[in-house]
């Protein structure tokens, strides 16, 4: 294996083409893989050209909070496979070693009989992954309440608090609201919408949610909460791990039923989800 570390980019996208071709057939020629390494600006991107990501077969992100331990290896695209798959892998003594469950390890310290806390799952391309939704709500002495998200989109998160005030009735236009993933880690899937909403409506009213429950689905603007992929493989995870109800999408509840042994709570909106946890 031929490892090429690109430690300055060339000064055009055709020197970029010329040199990265010439890679490419030397890869075909000789049956071998080559690395191009790069580094990413602060949107997120591989710097540079884009035309390198589309001549390439797969493009790796090596993610991670530089004040955690473990590392995710992320494919954003795959020639030959599927894309969005994750690997993580856990900094120890020798170096990197795979962590073979990463749910188990995500959820490792999760509070007991804590308000704002719920497990969600998410799936990171053919894999389920259960991670820590956590929210803090409370009073605000300001003029203007503070929104903050950390692992997931603000935005996203304002859209959530504006359904929740709408369909709901939650009054949470005069109070500052705190939303966090657990870990560091970074997840965007709608189907952690629901978690959001339940974590925001369980500090809310300071009432806990069961720690052997999780939740997932997708929130509409309507309060509706929408089916979303692989609802099998999600509430699979959730029992090997030893949780014992699910709340999920009513019309995901059929296809999970497939699963025996786990309590499945079908839910149409976000009335029906936070009834379900109070």
């Amino acid at each position: 294996m031929y490892n090429e570390n690109v430690t300055s980019a060339p000064g055009s996208v055709s020197q970029v083409r010329e040199t990265t071709g010439v890679l490419m057939q030397i890869a075909k020629g000789l049956a071998i893989s080559i690395f191009i390494v790069g580094h990413v600006t602060k949107e997120g991107v591989v710097a540079g050209p884009r035309v390198l990501e589309h001549m390439v077969d797969t493009v790796l992100y090596f993610e991670g909070d530089r004040y955690a331990s473990y590392r995710v290896l992320r494919a954003v695209k795959n020639r030959f496979g599927s894309t969005n798959e994750i690997g993580v892998f856990e900094m120890r003594g020798n170096g990197l070693e795979e962590v073979e469950n990463p749910s188990e390890y995500m959820l490792s310290g999760k509070p007991e009989n804590a308000s704002g806390s719920v497990v969600a799952c998410s799936m990171e391309g053919t894999r389920p992954v259960l991670l820590e939704v956590q929210a803090l709500v409370c009073q605000t002495n300001l003029a203007f309440p503070r929104r903050t998200a950390a692992g997931t989109d603000l935005n996203r998160v304002n859209l959530l608090i504006a359904v929740l005030e709408k369909r709901a009735g939650l009054r949470l236009s005069g109070c500052d609201a705190y939303v966090n993933i657990a870990g560091g880690i970074r997840m965007n899937e709608p189907a952690l919408d629901l978690g959001i909403v339940l974590a925001i409506a369980s500090s809310m009213k300071d009432q806990p949610i069961d720690e052997k429950t999780i939740a997932f689905g997708e929130v509409g603007l309507s309060g509706e909460v929408r089916s979303v992929t692989m609802p099998e493989q999600r509430v699979r995870e959730a029992k090997k791990l030893g949780f014992i109800s699910v709340i999920l999408p009513e019309v995901c509840r059929k296809q999970a039923m497939r699963v025996e042994g786990i309590e499945l709570i079908g839910v149409k909106n976000v009335r029906e989800a936070i009834r379900a946890i109070v």
